[in-house]
């Protein structure tokens, strides 16, 4: 089985929206450099964060998210961003009315079983959990076995935390790999088991 690895940008401070929920300059690194992360040639970075984010997308298998990211992203059209095989969602509710049935989205209830379900479609390959509500209870739950965040130089005060609402220590290794890109500073921890 693949690792679990629970991921996004998020502030110095450790937000990963403001309080109006928007990202704001977050996502900025994914678009100011020179060179293309995918085909869309929309998304442009720096040589160092393209070589460490290209690398790590093309492990990913499955992305797990809550309900809340489903709905704002608006299922991202029914096709799982970054040309992810499957996006696990965790919810309490049914696919909304309407949904393809084709589409690679898999409606679970409750984090754990959303793992397990990520995990069984991605085989060998990484299951990348938002950060946030669903990525604090994965981490809370022992289910997480990487914590890799996008560090963006912007104070939000703020908003929606990196780590949703974990109310208890988690120990985490020291940084075993460190990138310096442009407006962004990569970081991956082990999770201490």
């Amino acid at each position: 089985m693949g690792k679990v690895v629970m991921y996004s940008s998020v502030s110095v401070d450790g937000f990963v929206a403001d309080e109006h929920d928007q990202p704001g300059p977050l996502f900025d690194w994914l678009v100011g450099g020179d060179v293309p992360l995918d085909e869309s040639g929309e998304v442009k970075v720096s040589q160092s964060s393209y070589d460490y984010t290209r690398a790590y997308w093309d492990q990913i298998g499955v992305t797990v998210a809550g309900r809340h990211v489903f709905d704002m992203t608006d299922g991202w059209d029914g096709k799982p961003p970054g040309g992810i095989d499957h996006v696990v969602v965790v919810t309490h509710r049914p696919a909304p009315e309407g949904w393809d049935p084709e589409a690679p989205f898999h409606f679970v209830d409750g984090v754990e079983a959303a793992v397990a379900k990520a995990q069984e479609l991605a085989g060998d390959r990484l299951v990348e959990i938002a950060a946030g509500d669903v990525g604090g209870q994965a981490l809370a739950a022992g289910l997480v076995d990487e914590v890799r965040m996008d560090v963006v130089p912007v104070v939000f005060g703020s908003g929606k935390r990196y780590f949703g609402s974990v109310d208890a220590q988690h120990l985490l290794e020291n940084p075993d790999l460190v990138v310096q890109g442009d407006r962004v500073l990569h970081l991956r921890y082990r999770v201490r088991r």
